[in-house]
């Protein structure tokens, strides 16, 4: 199901058909060193992440992360981009993640746009709020240009590296 569209990428909901990719995106080492590791070796470890992960949060919250598929290519999927929310933060979170031979294009910059447009026109959030590793500059750079601003360094409590948390929508002082 396509959820947003922009002039170069259609996002859409993942399936149990996207493990392939998800296997691929979840293991190129960018992931694997500023997300972290999730155990997923195999097309059934793929097909559970997702099951478990985006289509489990499409049903209790009616968003997700979102397959970026390029429009004018054949589809070709080239990363994952939409809405979180994690036990550990009071805010919605906003992740992305593109295949290394996709960044550097301006694709995150228009997925993470759009998902933002429809986070605060169709779903009426006001703040979202996005986490970083701390050598992770590329995600940091894309946060300050989507309009996050840095408020704080974080842990999770199974953790102990320290996280940036951008936030952005700022509350209303009313």
């Amino acid at each position: 199901m396509n959820i947003l569209e922009t002039d170069r990428l259609i996002l859409c909901h993942l399936s149990v058909h996207d493990e392939q990719f998800i296997l691929e995106l979840l293991n190129n080492p960018s992931w694997l060193q500023f997300i972290g590791d999730r155990n997923v070796r195999t097309l059934d470890d793929a097909r559970a992440y997702i099951l478990n992960g985006p289509m489990d949060s499409y049903q209790k919250f009616g968003f997700g992360l979102y397959l970026i598929n390029l429009k004018h290519e054949n589809h070709v999927s080239i990363g994952i981009c939409g809405l979180i929310k994690r036990d550990v933060l009071e805010d919605i979170d906003l992740g992305f993640a593109l295949l290394p031979e996709y960044a550097r294009k301006g694709y995150a910059f228009e997925a993470a746009s759009a998902v933002l447009n429809y986070a605060k026109t169709i779903l009426g959030l006001k703040r979202i709020v996005a986490i970083t590793s701390m050598d992770n500059h590329r995600s940091q750079n894309l946060l300050k240009k989507l309009g996050f601003t840095f408020e704080k360094l974080i842990k999770f409590a199974n953790d102990n590296k320290e996280l940036m948390l951008f936030a952005n929508f700022k509350d209303d002082p009313c």
